[in-house]
């Protein structure tokens, strides 16, 4: 195949793709011992294993044209990123092309297993109550009687020697060594990363590297040789099918092709000849010839082989192309939660913090759901969450469903992918949103873009909660806003609620929509310590308490009046108790409209113009900094939309533009929005 899209060169290099030209043996060692009950994660040069697991060349050749009938994701990605469900083949979650960071959901994968299994996310042991886990997935899992489907599933997560070096690998490796997960990390070394080599990138190779992760077991070998490479591998896959432990197989390869079809060899390469003297093809004929079979029989298959691959490059070449609105399709998958159902304020309740509508949420679901956990840095039974947000959850379910995680944000993201590929339902938490940026590599490529990209096959399901704002001179690194930011990874559905009963009803309606959702939680509400705040108080919701995303809440309605100067102010978050009270202190309850957002993605743009329409003005009220945000985006838009009806220019209010929101009292308080900031920008606007 290699050889026919080198004579294809213009027609085929239309988009960029990559070969295993010199990797082919170790791939093959690989796919051909993979079960259907398996995962495997490939790289961008693992198409020789895409054929050893049962694809046809035909099908590689829809994706590397970008064809619509592409197997793996309708042309949307390059050639050798798969995505695989089908019944007969080992499962393959959406790969990316970010070299290494397929570990980490690979490692979430191996997890999602271990926890099914019975086992305990914090360590290797058993116990009572996780043998019931164990035995309630068994009971749920549909499997046939063979002894071959019996086996116990691993993961294999393919990574070049290059990605190693990357952080998000390492966390990968120490989570899998911390808790013994049935993962093997095929680690194929060429030498090369694109034109740097080793020499110059790497203090040590892979098997070296892995010594340091006490727990992953590792071994190197000759990647070209089929019989070292097969029964290596063979071993090592029997040992985590019954020990359920880790392993790392370093595999030593030549990378006999390009980079990619974009950055030829010839360019940098000073080591082709040596290269070629390890080829592998040659390596592989001689053992066949060694074990029986003639030169006739070899040059028959090869023709064979050689009539197909050009026979399906030309069918290939004339399949059909996606459509334009082909682009508008698994974006999201259907949720089934569409309505606000279920008793909002039951009968004779006691209004109660949004801190704990929300652990009761949580307890709710995961009384009813085993697929449930909850996992984080300090969300375990010692602590319960810095902000008692996950308090008695571990002594209630085990340490086996809320656990604490390491200090590893793009593990704890990250890991979500995978433990959704295996039917589990992952809660989890960044302790503060100053904290999400190690995580966001994860959130933009691998947990946003799964379900687009693998055409619909393989949604993330997870909630990640995150703490956010400011409040009480938490200082610089734990009062930041971050939704401009996550509101610019399309692909993610979010949520800020300003009030208790809003973020259970939300919560429960993220944790049945199969699409991955954020929810951010003013840490100055939980506890509604903030003056002004005890609008974020409410009467528990009832348990079957349901509130979609996308319902904008008219939370103070006025009439429209032709002859009064009216304001619609959009907000969410902190900002709704901001206008709010400010509205009620400048006593125009009667002029001033307030609409609550709730979830930013996706946002109910309809009440929001239906509202300003009314008004004729709007002011936008945020804490995050006035310039390049969410708020001022939507004000442009609001802008845009409603022009005709407007009486002045749609203004807004954030926090003032500083790189940091400072400890000091006197200057959080200059940084951030009030209610006397909020009521002078309103008279403002009145007054325009």
């Amino acid at each position: 195949m290699t050889k026919i899209y080198e004579e294809n060169f213009k027609t085929v290099s239309e988009y960029v793709h990559a070969t295993s030209r010199g990797h082919e043996t170790i791939q093959i060692a690989v796919g051909m011992q993979l079960l259907p009950q398996d995962y495997a994660f490939p790289y961008y040069r693992d198409d020789s294993m895409l054929l050893s697991i049962g694809m046809k060349p035909y099908e590689l050749m829809l994706q590397v044209l970008a064809k619509k009938d592409d197997p793996f994701s309708g042309g949307r990605t390059y050639y050798s990123h798969p995505s695989l469900k089908d019944d007969d083949k080992p499962k393959i979650p959406h790969q990316s092309s970010a070299t290494g960071m397929q570990a980490i959901p690979a490692t979430g994968v191996a997890m999602g297993l271990h926890y099914r299994e019975g086992g305990n996310p914090m360590n290797q042991t058993k116990n009572a109550n996780r043998n019931a886990v164990a035995e309630y997935f068994e009971k749920n899992d549909i499997s046939s009687s063979s002894t071959e489907s019996r086996l116990r599933g691993i993961v294999v997560c393919s990574l070049g020697d290059a990605s190693v070096t990357e952080g998000e690998v390492a966390e990968a490796f120490q989570m899998a060594a911390l808790k013994q997960l049935p993962i093997l990390y095929l680690v194929q070394d060429n030498g090369w990363d694109i034109s740097a080599n080793a020499a110059e990138t790497r203090a040590q190779n892979a098997f070296e590297y892995a010594a340091g992760f006490h727990g992953l077991e590792a071994v190197t070998i000759d990647g070209t040789d089929f019989e070292e490479s097969y029964n290596t591998i063979q071993n090592i896959i029997s040992k985590i099918r019954t020990e359920r432990r880790p392993f790392l197989v370093h595999a030593k390869v030549p990378l006999l092709n390009h980079h990619t079809s974009g950055v030829r060899m010839e360019f940098y390469r000073d080591d082709l000849e040596e290269a070629r003297s390890r080829d592998p093809y040659p390596k592989l004929k001689k053992l066949l010839l060694d074990n029986g079979f003639k030169d006739k029989e070899l040059s028959e298959i090869e023709s064979e082989i050689k009539i197909e691959v050009e026979n399906s490059l030309e069918k290939a070449l004339k399949a059909e192309d996606p459509k334009p609105e082909d682009l508008f399709t698994h974006d999201f998958a259907p949720t089934e939660i569409t309505e606000e159902k279920g008793e909002r304020s039951p009968k004779g309740g006691e209004k109660v913090v949004m801190v704990d509508c929300a652990l009761f949420a949580i307890e709710e679901l995961m009384s009813k759901h085993k697929e449930c956990l909850l996992y984080g840095q300090d969300v375990g039974g010692r602590l319960g969450g810095v902000f008692r947000e996950a308090a008695t959850l571990a002594q209630k379910f085990g340490d086996n469903r809320v656990f604490n995680t390491p200090i590893q944000e793009a593990f704890i993201v990250g890991s979500t992918v995978g433990m959704s590929a295996v039917g589990l339902k992952p809660i989890v938490e960044v302790q503060f949103a100053d904290y999400i940026w190690p995580g966001l590599n994860q959130l933009f490529t691998e947990v946003s873009r799964s379900c687009y990209l693998s055409n619909g096959k393989w949604p993330v399901s997870m909630i990640l909660r995150v703490p956010i704002g400011a409040y009480g001179s938490g200082g610089p690194y734990h009062s930041s806003s971050v939704e401009s930011v996550v509101t610019n990874i399309r692909g993610l559905k979010i949520a800020y609620p300003s009030n208790g009963a809003d973020l259970k009803g939300l919560l429960k309606a993220a944790y049945y929509d199969p699409n991955p959702v954020v929810i951010f939680e003013h840490k100055g509400l939980y506890w509604s310590k903030v003056k002004g705040t005890k609008g974020a108080t409410s009467i528990m919701p009832a348990e079957d308490y349901v509130l979609p995303f996308g319902k904008a809440w008219v939370l103070q309605e006025i009439w429209k009046q032709e002859e009064e100067e009216t304001l619609s102010i959009i907000t969410y978050g902190m900002g709704v108790h901001w206008a709010m009270n400010a509205s009620e202190e400048l006593g125009m309850q009667d002029k001033i409209e307030v609409v609550d957002l709730r979830t930013l993605h996706p946002l109910d743009y309809e009440t929001v113009f239906k509202s300003v329409k009314k008004c004729g003005k709007c002011l936008v009220v945020t804490e995050e900094p006035s310039e390049n945000g969410f708020s001022r985006g939507l004000q442009g838009r609001i802008q845009e939309e409603c022009f005709q009806q407007l009486d002045a220019p749609v203004m807004l209010i954030g926090s003032e533009n500083m790189p940091a929101i400072p400890l000091n009292s006197t200057l959080e308080e200059t940084m951030i929005p009030s209610t006397e900031k909020v009521k002078k920008k309103i008279l403002e606007v009145l007054n325009y």
